[in-house]
C-alpha cells in the first residue's frame, strides 16, 4: 500500500490513449482501486468533476464520486448530486440523486436517479422548472424523462403541471427544446367557452423541416357553432426576399347559421404578402446599380367573419369592410423611376364587386429634379397610365402627364427665397366596353384635358441657437392661379355637370377626376424648438388659404397643429381645422399623454364634421397603465362614441409577471362586425373574460401562450 500525505497529490492513469487526472489532498491505492478524498478534482476529456471523495476501479474502468458532486462540461450544463458512477470504457454514467441546469435557458431538472449513455440522459421520477429551484412558482412533475444533450430536446412522460403547488394540468407526454433551434411540434393551445358558440379549442401545430420555411396549422372547434382550419406558411426564398401565405376556412353548423341569419355558411379567404428588395438582380441575374423592389399584399375573403374567426381575441377584431390588394414593382436610380402597380378593391358590404372599378395595372415613369441656369431653373417630368377595369360596366385607360417647371433665386442676403412655378398638366381617357345604361354609355366618349397653372412663392427659413434651446422658423406665402385650358370629348361635354360636388357620385362622373385650379393665396407658418440634446420641445404649424373665385371663394379652413413636450413625461398634441364659413370647427383632434416608469396615461378626443354631408364623428378614447412594481401591472382602455352615445369598447386587466412566469386576466367588451343574409353589415357586442398563463421559457414572450376565454351571456 502506498500512501501520500501531501498537500496536493496527482495521479495520472493512461487509458486507451486518454488520460484520467485525479487531484486531491489524500490519495490511496489498494486492490486495483485508487481512493481520493478531502476535496477531489477529476479531469477527463472535456469534463471537470468536483467531489469530496472518489474511487477509481482500474479493472472495470468505473469511477465513483461521493458527496457534493459537480460536473462541468464544454456545453456549460451542470450536473449536481451526492453519488455518481462513470464508466470510462463504455462512457455510461449514473447519478443518484440527479440535478441538471441548462445555463442558457435556466431550466433545471431534478430526480432521485439518472443514467446517461453517450448523448442521452434517462431520468426516473423527477421534477423540472424554469423558476428558482428553492421555491418554484411552477413546476412539472413526471414519472420518467429523457434528454438529448446534442439536440437539446427534453421529453417528459406522465407530466403534471403545478402552479404554487396546485395541480392545474396533466398530459401523458410533453416535449420541449432547451435552445432556440426551430423544430416541428405542438404549440400551446387556446381554450374558451361561450353560451352561444360553446366550448372553443384551438391546437396550433408547427412544422419546420427546413431552415428556409415553416408552416403553422391552427385547427379549431367551436362546439355550438362549427369547425375550421387556419394556416400560415412563411418562407425565405433569397437573402433579399421573404413571403407569407395565410389560408383559412370555417364551416358553420346549420343551427347556428339559421338562428343568426348569417350571410354565409362557409367563411374562407387568403392573404399573400411578399417583398423583395433586389428583385431584378436576384430574379434575372442582372447587375443593375439602381434599387429595385417588388411588394405584394393580396387578400380575399367572402365576409368579415373569416377574419374574426381566425382568432378568439375580440380586441384584435377587424372592423374595416373594404379590402385592397396591392402589387408594386419598381426600379429606381438617381435620375429615373419606373413603376408598375396594381390595385384591386373589394367591399364586403355588397354581394359582389363586378361594378367596382379596379386599377389593373398602373404604369409610372418619373424623371427626378433637373436644374439649369446655375440651379435657378428646376424641372421634373411625370407620366402615369391607369387601366380602370371592371367586369360589368364601362372601363377606361386614363393617362396623366405632369411637367412642373420652377425658377427660383435667393434675396436679402439669402434670408428669403423667391420662386415662380409653371405646372403643365394633361389627361387623356380612352373608354372601352359598354355601360348597361345607354344614356351613360353614349356620354362616355374619349377625351383630352390639358391646362397650365402658375404659382408665385415667397418664403424664408431662419434658425437661431440660444443658451438652452434652438429655434427654427419657416414661413411664406404662395399665390396660385389658372392658365389656359383645353378640353375635348368627355371632358368638354361633362365639365359643367361633373365639376359640381353634388354630382360627384353620378355614373357619368365616375371617371371625371379633374380638380379645377382656383385663384388662391396660401399662407403658412411653422416653427420648432429643440433642447441642447436635439430633442423636440415644441412643434407648431399654421396654414390659411384664401380663394378668390369659384364655389370655394372666400377663406378656406384655418389649420393649426401643435405638439408640445411639456416635460420629460407629459406631452400634448392638437390638430384643428376651423371653418370661417360655418364659424365652427370642422375637425379637432386632441391627445394628452403621460408616461413614466410607473404610469402610462393617454386621453384623446377626435371630432370631425363633413361640411358637405353634415356627418359627424365624435370619439373619445382613454388608456391607463399602472406598474405597481416589476411584477404587477394594470391597464384600462376605453372607447366611446359621443355622437351616438354608444360605448365602442372597454378593456381592463392586470398582468403578474416574474422571470419564469406570467399570468394575465383581462375583461373585454367590444363591437364586432357581421354580415347577414340581406347584405346588411351589423355588429355583435361581445363581453369576454380572457385568462392566459405563460410558463417561461417553455412559452416564449412573443407567443400567444396558453389561455382560456369565457364569453359572457347576452353577447348580441
Amino acid at each position: 500500500m502506498l500512501r501520500s500525505l501531501l498537500f496536493l497529490a496527482l495521479f495520472v492513469i493512461s487509458l486507451s490513449a486518454q488520460k484520467l487526472e485525479i487531484y486531491s489532498t489524500k490519495t490511496d491505492t489498494q486492490d486495483g482501486k485508487v481512493v481520493a478524498s478531502d476535496g477531489v478534482v477529476v479531469v477527463y476529456k472535456d469534463m471537470i468533476l468536483y467531489a469530496k471523495e472518489a474511487i477509481y476501479h482500474k479493472d472495470s474502468g468505473d469511477l465513483e464520486l461521493f458527496d457534493e458532486i459537480r460536473v462541468v462540461e464544454e456545453t456549460k450544463s451542470k450536473f449536481l448530486g451526492e453519488y455518481a458512477k462513470l464508466n470510462l470504457k463504455s462512457k455510461d454514467k449514473l447519478f443518484r440523486p440527479f440535478f441538471m441546469l441548462d445555463e442558457k435557458s435556466r431550466v433545471w431538472l431534478s430526480s432521485s436517479e439518472a443514467s446517461t449513455k453517450e448523448e442521452k440522459i434517462d431520468v426516473i421520477t423527477g421534477v423540472t422548472s424554469g423558476c428558482n429551484a428553492s421555491d418554484p412558482i411552477w413546476k412539472i412533475e413526471f414519472s420518467s424523462s429523457d434528454y438529448n444533450t446534442d439536440s437539446k430536446w427534453l421529453n417528459l412522460y406522465n407530466a403534471r403541471i403545478y402552479i404554487y403547488d396546485i395541480p392545474v394540468f396533466y398530459t401523458p407526454y410533453f416535449g420541449y427544446p432547451l435552445d432556440t433551434t426551430r423544430r416541428s411540434g405542438l404549440l400551446p393551445p387556446m381554450l374558451g367557452f361561450s353560451q352561444k358558440e360553446g366550448f372553443y379549442y384551438e391546437q396550433p401545430i408547427y412544422i419546420a423541416e427546413q431552415s428556409w420555411w415553416d408552416l403553422e396549422l391552427r385547427p379549431q372547434i367551436r362546439t355550438a357553432r362549427g369547425e375550421g382550419l387556419y394556416s400560415t406558411f412563411r418562407f425565405l426564398d433569397s437573402p433579399s426576399s421573404q413571403g407569407r401565405l395565410d389560408l383559412g376556412y370555417f364551416k358553420e353548423q346549420d343551427k347556428y347559421y339559421k338562428k343568426e341569419q348569417l350571410a354565409n355558411k362557409n367563411h374562407y379567404g387568403f392573404n399573400f404578402a411578399y417583398s423583395n428588395t433586389d428583385v431584378l438582380n436576384s430574379w434575372f441575374d442582372l447587375d443593375l446599380s439602381g434599387q429595385s423592389g417588388l411588394y405584394i399584399d393580396m387578400l380575399d375573403m367572402n365576409d368579415v367573419d373569416y377574419l374574426n374567426l381566425s382568432r378568439n381575441d375580440v380586441t384584435k377584431n377587424e372592423t374595416s369592410q373594404q379590402l385592397i390588394s396591392r402589387a408594386n414593382l419598381f426600379y429606381n436610380t438617381d435620375e429615373h423611376y419606373f413603376g408598375a402597380y396594381a390595385k384591386y378593391y373589394k367591399d364586403l358590404r355588397i354581394k359582389n364587386n363586378k361594378k367596382t372599378l379596379q386599377n389593373l395595372p398602373s404604369l409610372h415613369y418619373h424623371n427626378y429634379l433637373n436644374t439649369l441656369l446655375d440651379e435657378h431653373l428646376l424641372y421634373t417630368f411625370d407620366i402615369q397610365s391607369n387601366n380602370l377595369f371592371r367586369s360589368e360596366g364601362k372601363t377606361a385607360t386614363q393617362t396623366d402627364i405632369n411637367i412642373p417647371i420652377s425658377l427660383q433665386t435667393s434675396v436679402f442676403d439669402e434670408y428669403a427665397t423667391l420662386k415662380y412655378s409653371a405646372d403643365l398638366y394633361a389627361q387623356h381617357t380612352s373608354f372601352r366596353s359598354k355601360d348597361e345604361n345607354p344614356i351613360v354609355d353614349n356620354k362616355l366618349r374619349d377625351g383630352v384635358y390639358a391646362r397650365n397653372s402658375h404659382m408665385l412663392n415667397a418664403s424664408s427659413q431662419l434658425a437661431r441657437a440660444f443658451e438652452s434651446f434652438t429655434h427654427t422658423l419657416d414661413f411664406g406665402a404662395q399665390y396660385e392661379l389658372a392658365g389656359g385650358e383645353l378640353e375635348s370629348g368627355y371632358y368638354e361635354k361633362e365639365k359643367d355637370f361633373c365639376s359640381e360636388p353634388k354630382n360627384s357620385n353620378s355614373p357619368i362622373c365616375e371617371f371625371y377626376n379633374i380638380t379645377k385650379v382656383e385663384k388662391r393665396l396660401q399662407l403658412y407658418f411653422s416653427q420648432y424648438f429643440f433642447d441642447l440634446q436635439g430633442s423636440q420641445i415644441v412643434y407648431h404649424r399654421l396654414a390659411q388659404s384664401v380663394t378668390y373665385e369659384g364655389p370655394n371663394e372666400g377663406k378656406g379652413e384655418l389649420e393649426n397643429e401643435l405638439d408640445i413636450a411639456i416635460s420629460t413625461y407629459l406631452s400634448f398634441y392638437n390638430n384643428m381645422f376651423y371653418s370661417h364659413k360655418k364659424r365652427s370647427l370642422s375637425k379637432n383632434y386632441n391627445r394628452i399623454t403621460y408616461r413614466d416608469e410607473t404610469y402610462d396615461l393617454g386621453i384623446s378626443h377626435n371630432y370631425r364634421r363633413s361640411l358637405a354631408s353634415r356627418e359627424k364623428i365624435n370619439y373619445l378614447t382613454a388608456s391607463f397603465g399602472y406598474r405597481y412594481n416589476p411584477q404587477y401591472s394594470f391597464h384600462l382602455n376605453y372607447s366611446y362614441d359621443l355622437e351616438r352615445s354608444l360605448k365602442k369598447s372597454i378593456e381592463v386587466g392586470f398582468l403578474y409577471s416574474r422571470d419564469c412566469f406570467d399570468f394575465g386576466l383581462t375583461y373585454v367588451e367590444n363591437n364586432r362586425p357581421i354580415l347577414n343574409r340581406s347584405g346588411y353589415s351589423g355588429s355583435i357586442y361581445d363581453k369576454i373574460i380572457y385568462v392566459f398563463v405563460r410558463l417561461k421559457p417553455f412559452m416564449s414572450q412573443n407567443s400567444n401562450s396558453s389561455g382560456f376565454s369565457y364569453r359572457l351571456p347576452g353577447d348580441s
